[in-house]
């Protein structure tokens, strides 16, 4: 298996890692359809399609998914990479980031879960951060924010090995995607999932750091 012919939709593909996620898969063949909140973000991205939408509106997300079924018959992958940073534990942060981090997952893996169970192998993909396992209350919000990714993607992980479906959610942590060789590790991490078998990563933590791949 590989991810050719594959269509995958790659939320936050606006992005330095939507872009390069977006260009990793598109060269082996997906169908890739990038998703971002404003159309001049998308202005470039190497995929076969791309759309302005609010991934947090319930509405919005299910007209594009139908569409998208409509279309192309079903969906194989979502690569959730939309995010955003603010410190502290304040209110207006919180709403800031909760809209950006978790409801945007919550939103799209709900509408699309049907779609990666029913698909011959589904991905679902997340990024997490490594201050999760060290949190501080000088990013309190964006910690609990993430560490609840963690466990919104350990509830689809059960619930896929549960129904036997050969469907993986996959999170990948990362201390900083700025960090030299973290995205292009990314990206690659994630054009390859199509070829390793759904029980191998269904439910992974998969740690990104200084580039390497290691598996926790």
């Amino acid at each position: 298996m590989s991810a050719e012919g594959r269509t995958v939709l790659v939320a936050g593909a606006g992005g330095t890692a939507g872009r390069a996620v977006c260009a990793a898969l598109t060269a082996g063949g997906a169908h890739v359809v990038a998703l971002g909140s404003r159309a001049a973000s998308l202005t470039g991205v190497a995929a076969a399609e791309s759309h302005a939408i609010d991934l947090a509106d319930p509405d919005a997300v299910a007209a594009l998914a139908a569409d998208i079924r409509a279309r192309r018959g079903g969906v194989d992958g979502l690569v959730h990479l939309v995010g955003g940073w603010r410190g502290g534990a304040g209110e207006a942060d919180w709403e800031w980031l909760e809209r950006r981090v978790l409801t945007t997952l919550r939103v799209t893996s709900r509408e699309l879960r049907d779609d990666l169970s029913a698909s011959s192998a589904g991905r679902l993909v997340a990024v997490s951060s490594a201050s999760v396992a060290e949190p501080r209350w000088g990013m309190a919000n964006y910690v609990t924010l993430k560490a609840a990714v963690e466990t919104w993607m350990a509830a689809l992980a059960t619930g896929w090995r549960v129904k036997g479906t050969p469907t993986a959610a996959i999170t990948f942590v990362v201390r900083s995607l700025d960090d030299e060789g973290v995205v292009d590790a990314l990206s690659e991490s994630i054009a390859a999932l199509w070829e390793l078998p759904h029980a191998q990563l269904n439910g992974a933590l998969v740690s990104l750091g200084d580039g390497r791949v290691v598996e926790e």
